[in-house]
């Protein structure tokens, strides 16, 4: 149960992304926010480490882990935010959703070694669900000229998701996230200096992508960990559908917005898949394929 906690922990650090990135990409290009904000990022989860390991030492993984970790952090924000920038926001943030929907189908496969119509099926209805929320109140246009920015959020899908399943696979003993949030910060300034000179960023920019570090980069990092190394893989699908919901609430909370209907519905479909899904792992888990609860 705890890694479900987890798992919902991490959900809500995330749904706070899009309520926070605006200011952030105001006075910051993409190449800068990924700097400042990985390097806030990486600080804030050494500083947890010391704090709990009571040691100075910043702990490596191996060579494949230590890939898997760069490309599911650093290569994975960086197509996002030029996802973002390619394509309308509400198409892109649907795309790059996908990420959900491979999770479930690919820890499907590891659970019952085939792929169950039924797991595909209700993971399709919480990508719905999760569409029907991002694009309330905006009609959905698919133009050629932002194809570029579609295949960019349809790769994302893939990255996290890959990098989710990978990364419940090694069986580290220890946490990685610091590493691979480190790695992150290293190649974004690299990449800052690369795509340099900068503007020097206001006080508000810089507010903005410290928080983005230490909470949805940082934070969230920590918690997803937690969950995926311990919980069922397909059920933390199922429960990341919430996130999409959970933005456009904080979004409406913050900012003294009232809240569509179409959002409404949308929860409904997500929760409801969620419980489905769930439902039909507990009812066909092969014992020989069954991921740790």
């Amino acid at each position: 149960m705890q890694h479900y906690l987890y798992a919902l922990g991490a959900i809500l650090c995330w749904a706070s992304l899009p309520a926070a990135t605006g200011s952030g990409l105001e006075g910051l290009g993409i190449e800068p926010l990924l700097f400042y904000s990985f390097t806030a990022a990486a600080l804030f989860l050494y500083l947890l480490d010391v704090v709990q390991k009571r040691t100075l030492k910043l702990t490596l993984p191996g060579l494949r882990a230590s890939i898997l970790g760069v490309w599911g952090i650093f290569v994975y924000h960086y197509l996002y935010y030029q996802a973002m920038a390619r394509a309308p926001l509400a198409e892109a943030a649907i795309l790059a959703t996908t990420w959900s929907f491979w999770i479930v189908v690919f820890s499907s496969v590891l659970v019952f070694r085939r792929l169950r119509p039924g797991i595909v099926v209700t993971a399709l209805v919480g990508l719905f669900g999760a569409g029907l929320v991002i694009a309330a109140g905006k009609d959905l246009g698919f133009r050629s000229e932002a194809l570029g920015g579609y295949g960019l959020a349809l790769l994302c899908g893939l990255v996290w998701s890959s990098f989710s399943v990978g990364l419940s696979r090694l069986g580290l003993r220890e946490e990685p996230m610091t590493a691979f949030t480190v790695y992150a910060a290293l190649l974004s300034g690299v990449l800052f200096v690369l795509t340099g000179p900068h503007p020097a960023p206001t006080g508000s920019s810089l507010l903005a992508a410290a928080y983005l570090g230490c909470v949805p980069l940082g934070l969230s990092f920590f918690l997803w960990n937690r969950a995926v190394v311990g919980g069922n893989l397909a059920v933390i699908g199922f429960l990341s559908y919430l996130t999409p919901p959970l933005a456009v609430l904080l979004v409406a909370l913050t900012r003294h917005q009232a809240v569509p209907l179409q959002v409404l519905v949308g929860m409904a479909v997500i929760i409801a898949a969620s419980m489905v899904g769930r439902l039909l792992l507990d009812a066909g888990r092969a014992p020989t394929g069954q991921i740790a609860d």
